[in-house]
């Protein structure tokens, strides 16, 4: 496909699927083709603020604008027939997550992929946040030296309430699974990528708000391969300081031999040397869309593995760890114990 822009058919128009629509839309080596949703008017008023076509049946939609790939933003328990169907095709598929309502169901949505022998893109977007891609970058050059410790806040303020969710995503309340299998995979995939293989986990986990089905709060302690620690602290009804606290989603410190990283929820770095005083450490981002444009960029990264072969870094196979460090960790909080991976 190199040469051209990628032709992408997205099948979804719920609240985030929004967010995907509009990077597509500004993305410079795509073509938003079409937005298909069950409900109509729902696709047709997505597809006019994108300026594409809307349809309610996805054959239609693919025979129509002949797409290239196909971005699945809908919820987990339609994944799988919908990536079966975009797979038959022989066409690259992209998939929001949580990939599925379980591991065993994830594997078969991995599975129908690589036997169709098309690629199979996880729609994980934080890891993209410009912040983690920058706390990376300084990893890389060295500046925190050997790293030992990675710990995240996490207190985004919108759970409080018999309202909790309702006006963006109401399916949230009924969630039997909710903070780890919704929200804390996501951290999973970032504390992965920061520090490396997570080789066990401790979880205590809890319901705060008695409107919502699943548990919305928990602290998970994680031992990775290389012995370093991670603490993720987390639950949904308070906030921390920031005019958004949807943007970071809360405060990160990222600790290394040679001093500690500080995200706060402005989005701002800040680095405090090992016995020198804290500055801010400045840094080029957008303050655009969802998280620091994560959305936009991780479609990039997507779009230039389809186009140029460059690595993939959120392929099927390797995202289908993520879901079996959630299961351990949901393992950990009945059994009241640490679980190795």
């Amino acid at each position: 496909m190199t040469g051209r822009k990628l032709r992408v058919a997205v099948v979804g128009a719920g609240f985030f699927a929004q967010f995907h629509h509009e990077a597509w839309s500004r993305l410079d080596r795509a073509d938003l083709v079409g937005v298909c949703d069950l409900d109509r008017t729902r696709a047709d008023a997505a597809a006019v603020a994108s300026g594409t076509q809307g349809f309610d049946d996805l054959d239609a939609m693919l025979d129509a604008t002949q797409a290239d790939v196909v971005d699945i933003a809908t919820p987990p328990e339609t994944h799988l027939a919908l990536v079966a169907a975009v797979a038959k095709r022989g066409l690259p598929v992209i998939c929001q997550k949580p990939l599925a309502p379980a591991l065993d169901e994830a594997r078969a949505i991995a599975a129908a992929a690589s036997t169709a022998g098309v690629t199979l893109a996880v729609h994980e977007n934080f890891r993209f946040q410009p912040w983690f891609r920058e706390a990376r970058r300084l990893i890389d050059a060295g500046q925190l030296g050997d790293l030992h410790g990675i710990t995240f806040r996490m207190r985004p303020g919108d759970g409080q309430g018999p309202d909790a969710y309702l006006d963006r995503q109401p399916y949230f309340q009924t969630m039997e699974r909710f903070l780890v299998h919704e929200t804390a995979i996501h951290f999973v995939d970032t504390f992965r990528f920061l520090m490396g293989e997570i080789a066990s986990v401790y979880a205590d986990l809890r319901r705060l708000n008695p409107a919502i089905a699943g548990e919305d709060a928990g602290t998970i302690v994680f031992r990775f391969a290389g012995g370093q620690s991670g603490v993720y602290d987390a639950n949904r009804l308070n906030d921390h300081v920031s005019d958004n606290p949807r943007r970071t989603m809360g405060e990160m410190w990222l600790e290394g031999s040679h001093g500690v990283l500080r995200l706060e929820g402005s989005g701002r770095l800040w680095w405090k040397p090992h016995g020198g005083d804290e500055a801010e450490h400045l840094y080029v981002w957008e303050d655009r869309s969802f998280g620091g444009d994560c959305v936009h960029a991780t479609q990039a990264h997507i779009a230039a593995h389809l186009l140029d072969g460059s690595p993939l870094e959120i392929g099927a196979d390797a995202y289908l760890r993520n879901v079996e460090i959630e299961e351990a960790i949901y393992r950990s909080a009945a059994e009241r114990r640490a679980v190795d991976l």
